[in-house]
C-alpha cells in the first residue's frame, strides 16, 4: 500500500459514516460492526474502529478497552443469533495495515476437515457474497441483539 493511500478499512469506515454500507450492523462505541463481504461462515462479521488507527497498540488504554469490549459484544450477538458453538477472533492487519477485527462463528456441522482448522483454511472467495436480500434478516437480528444492554 502506498503511504497515505486509504486502506480498505478506511474506505469501509467512510461508507459506514455515510450510511452507504449495506453490510452495516451497528455503530458501536469504538467503531462500526459490519457483516463480512463474503459469508463463508454464516454470521462472519468485522469490527472497524472509528477513527481508523494502525493497530490495537496505537490506542490508549481507554480506547483499547472499548474496542475489545465492543469486539466481545459483537461476538456475543453473533453467538446468540446464529447458534454457533464458539467465536474465533482475529486481528492481523498484514494485508490491510489498519486495525480491524474478524468475528468468525464456528459450527458443529462444519466439514470435518475444517471444523478444528483455523478460519484461513476456508476458501473465503467461495463464500456466499453478502446480499441484503439473502442476509437482511441476519443483519436485522444482529442489530437487535446489539441493542440489548450487555449481559455480563
Amino acid at each position: 500500500m502506498l503511504r497515505g493511500a486509504p486502506s480498505a478499512i478506511h474506505r469501509q469506515v467512510e461508507a459506514a459514516r455515510a450510511g452507504a454500507d449495506p453490510r452495516l450492523i451497528a455503530r458501536m462505541h469504538s467503531g462500526w460492526a459490519v457483516l463480512g463481504e463474503r459469508q463463508f461462515l454464516r454470521g462472519y462479521a468485522l469490527l472497524l474502529p472509528d477513527p481508523v488507527v494502525p493497530s490495537l497498540n496505537a490506542l490508549d488504554v481507554v480506547a483499547r478497552s472499548s474496542f475489545l469490549l465492543d469486539l466481545a459484544r459483537l461476538g456475543d450477538a453473533v453467538l446468540a443469533v446464529t447458534g454457533a458453538v464458539r467465536i474465533n477472533y482475529a486481528m492481523l492487519g498484514n494485508l490491510e495495515p489498519a486495525l480491524h477485527a474478524h468475528v468468525i462463528p464456528r459450527y458443529r456441522d462444519e466439514p470435518e476437515a475444517l471444523r478444528t482448522a483455523h478460519p484461513w483454511a476456508y476458501d473465503w472467495q467461495a463464500g456466499e457474497p453478502f446480499s441484503p436480500a439473502v442476509h437482511g434478516e441476519l443483519l436485522a437480528q444482529l442489530r437487535q441483539a446489539l441493542e440489548r444492554p450487555p449481559g455480563r
